[in-house]
């Protein structure tokens, strides 16, 4: 069994993250993780650079970035002014992100989740052909309104399911397998998108592939959180989930030893301990090196 392993660490793991990092530090991790055998990177957040500082000069990052075939570079976008921005970058995929809830898409992105959709729509419209994913975030809860309506999801999931890869996201990590798999079979969605704030990211990944995912995010060391969302920690670390996968006999093509040097480099950039365990502990068995 194959699957796509998108690692968001340049996007989302960056993005809440207390300094900002040179557009040339940025895009030598795309190009590090590309080298380590990812199929697929979310590179940047096309977004205002007063929201998410950690994100300005998407556009540069981009012309920084060495191109290689196979593999696919993700923009992140939010609204038409942000597809504007990633059509003249000439990345590969779009993700056009919203909330299920009302109140998350007002504080992330001054937008109803009627106007929020809607922007999605007009984004989808535009694309035409260009590979596309729809990520719903807060799927499984919100920090302002709680626990979300599975129906609400998945209705929010079969609008776009005929014209893009829809990606359900536990944006502040309260799910838990079950969960994630009644949500992943209901939808039918072709991705998940986890956070391990409770501990739980590894288990929900595990059970979103069984109920169907083929599309995993996570993000270098574990890396990450969600600026507009209080206490909403790191990702599921991708040298961890590669590890799992492998182990359990799902074909990643990545390879794990220069993963794992990418998050030991991450470490020295940022100056502290990741959140990931297997950059700490070695891989297993040790490599030869």
């Amino acid at each position: 069994m194959d699957i796509v392993v998108c690692d968001v660490g340049p996007r989302d793991g960056l993005q809440n993250e207390p300094e900002v990092l040179p557009t040339e530090t940025r895009a030598e991790l795309v190009d590090r993780l590309a080298a380590a055998g990812l199929q697929r990177i979310e590179a940047v957040s096309f977004v205002r650079d007063d929201r998410v500082p950690q994100m300005a000069g998407a556009e540069d990052v981009v012309a920084q970035v060495r191109r290689r075939e196979g593999v696919e570079l993700a923009g992140l976008v939010l609204n038409e002014r942000g597809w504007d921005r990633f059509a003249a970058a000439g990345l590969d995929r779009v993700n056009v992100t919203f909330a299920a809830t009302e109140t998350f898409n007002l504080r992330n992105g001054n937008a109803t989740l009627a106007e929020a959709v809607g922007s999605a729509e007009a984004i989808l419209a535009a694309a035409g052909e260009t590979p596309a994913a729809v990520t719903i975030s807060c799927s499984f809860g919100c920090p302002f309104e709680g626990p979300v309506d599975p129906g609400i999801v998945a209705e929010l999931a079969m609008r776009f399911a005929d014209r893009a890869e829809v990606v359900l996201a536990d944006t502040i990590g309260v799910a838990t397998p079950s969960a994630v798999r009644l949500l992943v079979e209901r939808a039918g969605a072709s991705g998940f998108h986890g956070h391990n704030t409770r501990n739980t990211g590894y288990a929900n990944c595990l059970a979103a592939l069984e109920a169907g995912a083929g599309v995993l995010d996570a993000s270098v060391g574990g890396l990450g959180g969600c600026p507009f969302s209080p206490r909403a920690t790191g990702n599921v670390a991708t040298e961890d989930l590669v590890y799992l996968l492998e182990g359990e006999g799902v074909a990643t093509r990545i390879d794990l030893d220069a993963l794992v040097g990418v998050a030991r480099w991450l470490e020295g950039v940022l100056g502290r301990p990741l959140e990931g365990y297997v950059y700490r502990a070695g891989t297993w068995p040790p490599s030869a090196a």
